[in-house]
């Protein structure tokens, strides 16, 4: 007997490992199916990206980066990562691959992090990743951005990164819940930022004649922005959380401004209305908005080739809705489509080398689930 239940006991952990054991399925509000399996739980993941040999990094908000071998199920804590801020909406937050990393072997982090004055701000470093160590470790690590200013609280970090299709780097920058300097010319928060890959301004942004800071800018007015993805056409599609619902889906334009916190389709949490974006037309309104909210996290427009039907579609990751959100996009415009009940809060999507859709799920205990037709 003791036997068998070791016997049992090796048996389900290999099935663990591999996801098979997990194996589940979820439908769609237009009775479309998806077949997941899952790859393991981690703490509070927020951001996952793909290595060229097919392994997975995977941030946690408490601040360790795990480098997931997805063959085999092994999970192994990348040494070197900065002490990050930990706490409500901070912590470890998005990783990008520079586009050369085969060659440089540069990957790029976001966390909020505290200054000697208790206060806190979203960083963005880039460190280079020795996967040939015994254990794998980030080196050489160089601190290109950061929130001005810094601010008390743990919220709309936003710091989402993408790399644009010209090797551009662009960082969205929350307005840390204080509205108003996502108007301001002098805070970079409440903003989309472009910069070199190595920090550095570039001298083409739209705004050089609004002060120093200022030539950072890519757009102004947003508020918590929490998915990013270039289309196929080079377009920069960016979603952000509403306020008290109102979220949106922007299709950002250089030198535009989208408006937070003058206008909004979502009232503000006390519950006082906020004009509406027809009020104001010289702000760029949405795309597509939501009410009631999703609270979106995580976003790709989708390329692969196991959901010929979803080709340039977004796929965006819901919070409060727990679910996965298909969107239509046809050039300037966006429709939602489909919408599937993932019964947990979705934080990120990516999409497999093979095709496959991956989700993570929001908390301490949330899986990342590879979801396939």
């Amino acid at each position: 007997m003791y036997r068998l239940c070791v016997l049992i006991t090796v048996f389900s952990a290999i099935l663990s490992l591999f996801g098979s054991a997990y194996a589940t399925t979820f439908h769609s509000n237009i009775n479309s199916t998806l077949v997941a399996t899952s790859f393991g739980t981690f703490n509070e993941p927020w951001a996952m990206a793909f290595l060229p040999n097919g392994d997975m990094l995977v941030t946690e908000k408490s601040g360790r980066l795990q480098l997931v071998q997805l063959n085999n199920g092994t999970v192994t804590t990348v040494q070197g990562v900065p002490e990050v801020a930990y706490g409500g909406q901070g912590g470890l937050g998005d990783v990008v691959l520079h586009p050369n990393f085969a060659e440089n072997r540069w990957a790029y982090f976001s966390y909020a992090q505290q200054d000697n004055t208790g206060k806190k701000g979203a960083v963005v470093v880039r460190a280079q990743l020795d996967l040939d160590s015994q254990l794998p470790t980030l080196e050489n690590l160089e601190m290109i951005w950061q929130q001005t200013p810094t601010a008390t609280g743990s919220s709309h970090y936003s710091h989402r990164l993408a790399f644009s299709p010209d090797g551009y780097l662009f960082i969205t920058s929350g307005d840390r819940e204080r509205q108003a300097p996502a108007q301001k010319w002098d805070q970079n928060l409440g903003k989309i930022i472009r910069l070199h890959d190595d920090g550095t301004v570039p001298s083409d942004n739209p705004f050089q004649d609004q002060g120093e800071l200022a030539k950072s800018f890519w757009t102004l007015g947003h508020r918590n922005m929490l998915g990013m993805v270039f289309d196929a056409r080079g377009q920069l599609w960016v979603h952000e959380m509403g306020p008290r619902h109102g979220d949106e889906l922007n299709l950002i334009v250089p030198g535009d401004n989208y408006g937070w916190p003058l206008v909004s389709w979502g009232n503000h949490y006390s519950g006082l209305p906020i004009p509406d974006h027809d009020t104001r037309p010289e702000f760029h309104a949405p795309e597509l908005y939501w009410v009631p909210t999703i609270a979106p996290s995580g976003l790709i427009i989708y390329d692969g080739v196991l959901f010929p039907q979803w080709q340039g579609h977004a796929l965006i990751g819901g919070l409060k809705s727990e679910a996965l959100i298909r969107v239509q996009l046809d050039g300037q415009h966006a429709k939602e489509i489909e919408r599937f009940d993932m019964g947990a809060r979705i934080r990120d999507v990516a999409q497999g080398p093979d095709g496959a859709v991956w989700v993570l799920e929001d908390g301490k205990k949330g899986r990342l689930l590879k979801l396939d037709p």
